[in-house]
């Protein structure tokens, strides 16, 4: 996809058809030639704004895939770091670029952590959760931090109503929905459904003090709100 190195259009097919695990299984060889990697840009400047936050002892990747935001974790977190994600294909390609890292295979609804880190980060994985999923995801997480530990994750403005991305998004999520609608197992994977005001009220339900910091690196629209945001929540 995009590139030599991406997967075919057979192949990502043949993954959309599949369930999301073994889909993510199916991609794992070739994802981080693909367009869904989480991008250095966006981690190089997530660790600079994470660094204004810390210190931070233990760090935990949840949905780490194959391991990009383990990097971000390395650099904040003077601790152990610890990726957790359900595709066995993921973790493989994860271990092989992070073999000190702890990979732990689990669903991210049932992490299997008692409450010992400092720091949970995430990226690019909240559209495989469904609304009510979301609530149970963040309760997880919290469960999994220490008393005042932090959970943090990038959320980029949304583009402009009417805009080519806009459309773009609009017709991916309408497409999955009618995939979804028509095959099983369902693929879940949508970008419309992850709202900054939703997110913050399913975080403060789960227990998390939240506020929401600009991620100052990636610039700030004409209007002048900033391009991506980094949402905080601490445990109380």
């Amino acid at each position: 996809m995009f590139t030599p190195q991406g997967p075919s259009l057979r192949e990502l097919t043949v993954q959309a058809l599949s369930s999301v695990e073994h889909g993510y299984d199916l991609l794992a060889d070739k994802f981080d030639a693909t367009p869904f990697r989480t991008s250095d840009r966006l981690l190089t400047a997530v660790t600079h704004t994470l660094e204004t936050l810390g210190p931070f002892d233990s760090g935990l990747d949840v949905c780490c895939g194959t391991g990009a935001g383990l990097d971000v974790l390395r650099s904040v977190c003077a601790g152990p770091v610890t990726g957790v994600d359900f595709s066995a294909g993921m973790l493989a390609r994860a271990r092989d670029a992070h073999p000190t890292a702890t990979l732990v295979r689990a669903d991210a609804l049932a992490l299997p952590f008692a409450p010992v880190f400092d720091l949970a980060v995430s990226f690019g994985a909240f559209g495989h959760f469904l609304p009510d999923e979301q609530r149970t995801l963040f309760a997880q997480v919290h469960g999994s931090l220490r008393p005042g530990g932090t959970f943090a994750f990038p959320v980029p403005a949304p583009p402009p109503v009417g805009s080519r991305l806009y459309w773009i998004l609009w017709g991916f999520d309408a497409t999955m929905r009618v995939r979804n609608a028509l095959w099983r197992p369902p693929f879940v994977m949508y970008y419309r459904t992850f709202r900054l005001p939703d997110v913050r009220s399913r975080l403060e339900h789960a227990g998390f003090d939240v506020c929401f910091t600009p991620v100052e690196p990636l610039g700030r629209r004409d209007d002048g709100s900033p391009r991506c945001r980094l949402v905080v929540a601490r445990k109380k």
